[in-house]
């Protein structure tokens, strides 16, 4: 499995030795999605001008965020966030509340001009037997009802370096990777500034691991069309990161191509098609899955997303076997976000169909504060079926320091 992984690398290499003649992706693009490191170091989701109420938590530790911009402009930049998560429901099934919150600390150093080192480092942790990525579940329906607020302790989600040709016709990153950053992902996938539900995330028809080792690579075709291709360990577990990639050989692969107006916006207006596949854990605990998504989001006159998004899987690993998301996104004043999402879905082996409506609004109070409720709406929850329908109420909070 070695030689396979090695394989892929030199022929996604070999792709973009095609295309050495293209213009630069964007430093704060190709890789780096709207829920990467790069994206959480940006203010007012990388829009143009934004304006804020306040200047929260800024004003009262003035010298702290002086000292944090003197060392961006050695090309040193990092932050200090904190998540908090809570939800309620009224399923007849499980605990009907849930509570976590997540530490971060990310950041990233330009080493060179063209090379730079990405971190992160996160402690997740829940307030109640029931983290929120698990309440939908533990109410009945087959659904991750809080993306990333689980119990999960201290993790290693990045550790990669990042290079980038001096001609800026492609960019390649290895070390420990979060293909979650990059893979199928549009303007609201972000599960700690967007949508909550993982209908709404990176699409869950897809298999995907855990934040572990691997390397990703994209290259711009032209003016307005990409190319990304991924190879990672498909038995990661960022909680105690290793190198078993190498000796078990168990890989998850991925290869996009996507459409984009300006690559200045990659992820504000995008089309594309994802392929990917898992290989089977070599100790029988996951079968061989694969698929293919797609999806289309637009961003109309800087303040509407409309968004498509519909995957197809094996089915024997992914969350669904088939899913068809659609929605919008709209962007108000002070950058506020408000979003609503419809899913629907099929898993396999479990007859009928679960539908999913999720609805928030986040007010950007400050750059550096957040706060969204929001609203989650499951019928026919696929594994309670003595009940018709399951609400979830939700509060998240982001400080950043």
């Amino acid at each position: 499995m070695t030689k396979l992984f090695l394989l892929w690398a030199a022929s996604i290499l070999s792709i973009l030795g095609l295309f050495s003649g293209v213009a630069p992706l964007a430093a704060q693009q190709g890789l780096s999605g709207p829920s990467s490191a790069a994206a959480d170091l940006k203010q007012g989701d990388g829009l143009t001008d934004p304006q804020f109420r306040s200047d929260f938590p800024r004003n009262i530790a003035p010298g702290w965020h002086a000292w944090k911009d003197g060392l961006a402009e050695q090309g040193f930049r990092f932050n200090l966030d904190y998540l908090m998560l809570g939800q309620s429901s009224n399923a007849d099934l499980g605990t009907g509340e849930a509570a976590s919150g997540i530490f971060r600390f990310y950041g990233n150093w330009q080493a060179t001009d063209h090379g730079s080192l990405t971190f992160k480092v996160e402690h997740r942790h829940a307030y109640t037997d029931v983290a929120p990525q698990f309440l939908g579940l533990d109410g009945g329906a087959l659904s991750i009802t809080g993306t990333a607020f689980n119990d999960g302790g201290t993790m290693l989600t990045n550790l990669f370096w990042t290079q980038r040709a001096e001609n800026g016709s492609w960019s390649l990153q290895f070390g420990q990777i979060d293909v979650t950053d990059f893979v199928d992902v549009y303007g609201l996938v972000s599960p700690y500034t967007g949508f909550q539900n993982l209908a709404f995330n990176t699409n869950p028809t897809i298999s995907a691991p855990n934040p572990g080792l691997g390397i990703a690579v994209g290259a711009k075709l032209g003016k307005s069309f990409y190319v990304v291709g991924s190879v990672a360990d498909a038995n990661a577990n960022p909680g105690s990161p290793d190198f078993d990639v190498f000796r078990d050989g168990d890989l998850f692969k991925s290869l996009e191509f996507g459409y984009t107006s300006g690559f200045d916006r990659l992820y504000l207006d995008n089309v594309h098609l994802t392929l990917w596949h898992a290989d089977a854990a070599g100790d029988g605990s996951r079968a061989e899955d694969y698929g293919a998504a797609f999806s289309a989001a637009w961003f109309i006159d800087n303040q509407w997303m409309p968004f498509v998004r519909a995957g197809k899987s094996k089915g024997t690993a992914a969350l669904y076997e088939n899913s068809v998301s659609v929605g919008v996104g709209y962007y108000g004043h002070n950058t506020d976000l408000a979003g609503v999402g419809l899913n629907w879905a099929e898993a396999n082996g479990i007859p009928g169909s679960q539908r999913t409506l999720e609805a928030f609004y986040r007010f950007s109070i400050s750059p550096n504060l957040q706060i969204t409720p929001s609203i989650q709406f499951i019928d026919n929850p696929l594994l309670n079926p003595g009940q018709s329908n399951i609400t979830l109420f939700g509060l998240r909070a982001r400080v950043v320091f």
